[in-house]
């Protein structure tokens, strides 16, 4: 890749209104970064609406910023590139890593749990995670309170990767600032945000796909209902990943999460090798394939305004499955994919986890 390429493609995801899917369609259909920002006002206006592209300027001065925190880019096609997150449906074009990114390629488990645990909880993450380490294995986490900070206290020595919600120049929180910089010198740490990004709510289930992206399995240790951790596992599941849960009390609130997990089919584990047991008998064709290749082939260059228009009128407030649309309005996927593009960079179409869209309430 060249180093034009390397900086359009940049440009190209920082552009608004571009995820991870258009990108990846976009590149496919027009074979370059620039081509596809030459052709971003032509769909979006298409889709009924307007569309601008980054600021090539904007694009120099983040450059310029992540190398003078010593940072640099991993871009999706790069040979270090973390194989099993890109993988991932909706993997991020570009990550921005601190630390050594050859740590991603070894056996990754994520362990993630309350921010508020209880004190028995921490004690067993830092070990738990102390144990996946002497076993070889890296631990995941996303540098928040609690959980998270236990599990890479506990393998800080053995090799972690800390996902940050925030620019890789952003300690947070802050009493885990020395924490971060200790995870970025001995470890790895990555974002996918440019530098001076704060950490913003909406950030941070968009860091919890990368936790579990990166990993073979997600391990939830104490979590309440409808938490982040939750989320993560979540994720995991779309991802055909595999999902553990460490077992509590039923009188806690904070291992509610765990114990409805657990009946939902986690994996119950109480040590690191019922972990390593549980993800050892991961079949690889069981973990969902990246659809940078299968994208691309469902686009088409020419919509007949009948089919936009039946596209169009399947669509709503809810969101639906794109494979739900493809069936019932009988068109090829090129001719579905196409028209949620156009809407897309029209700014009418938002993309949600699971490979459904929606209209942008």
């Amino acid at each position: 890749m060249s180093g034009q390429e390397r900086f359009d493609r940049l440009r190209l995801i920082r552009s608004p209104r571009i995820g991870p899917v258009s990108y990846r369609q976009l590149l496919a259909r027009f074979g370059s970064a620039a081509e596809a920002l030459r052709a971003i006002p032509m769909l979006a206006a298409r889709g009924g609406g307007q569309a601008r592209v980054a600021d090539a300027a904007a694009i120099e001065r983040e450059i310029a910023a992540t190398r003078a925190i010593g940072a640099r880019y991993l871009l999706m096609g790069d040979a270090d590139y973390p194989a099993l997150l890109a993988e991932m449906e909706g993997a991020p074009p570009a990550l921005i890593v601190r630390g050594d990114a050859a740590i991603a390629g070894r056996p990754c488990i994520a362990m993630v749990g309350a921010r508020n645990a209880s004190g028995a909880a921490c004690r067993f993450a830092r070990i738990l995670a102390q144990q996946l380490g002497d076993r070889g294995a890296v631990v995941v986490s996303g540098l928040a309170r609690g959980i998270d900070t236990e599990a890479h206290r506990g393998s800080i020595d053995s090799g972690t990767i800390g996902v940050i919600a925030s620019g890789i120049d952003i300690g947070f929180p802050p009493e885990n600032a020395v924490l971060q910089e200790d995870v970025a010198q001995r470890g790895l740490l990555v974002t996918e945000h440019p530098p001076g990004t704060q950490p913003l709510a909406r950030h941070f289930p968009a860091r919890n796909r990368i936790i579990a992206g990166l990993a073979l399995g997600t391990v939830v240790v104490e979590a309440a209902p409808k938490s982040g951790s939750l989320i993560t596992a979540r994720l995991a599941t779309e991802a055909g990943r595999e999902v553990m849960a460490v077992p509590g009390s039923p009188l806690d609130p904070r291992a509610q999460g765990c114990n409805l997990l657990i009946r939902e089919g986690a994996t119950l584990v109480q040590n690191a090798d019922d972990i390593l047991e549980a993800v050892g008998g991961l079949d690889p064709r069981m973990v969902r394939q990246g659809s940078f290749d299968f994208i691309g082939q469902h686009v088409s260059s020419d919509v007949a305004d009948t089919d936009r228009a039946a596209v169009i009128a399947l669509l709503g407030p809810v969101a639906v499955a794109v494979d739900e649309i493809i069936r019932l309005s009988g068109l090829s996927p090129a001719i579905v994919q196409t028209v949620l593009l156009e809407l897309e960079l029209a700014g009418g179409l938002e993309r949600q986890a699971g490979g459904r869209v929606s209209f942008v309430s």
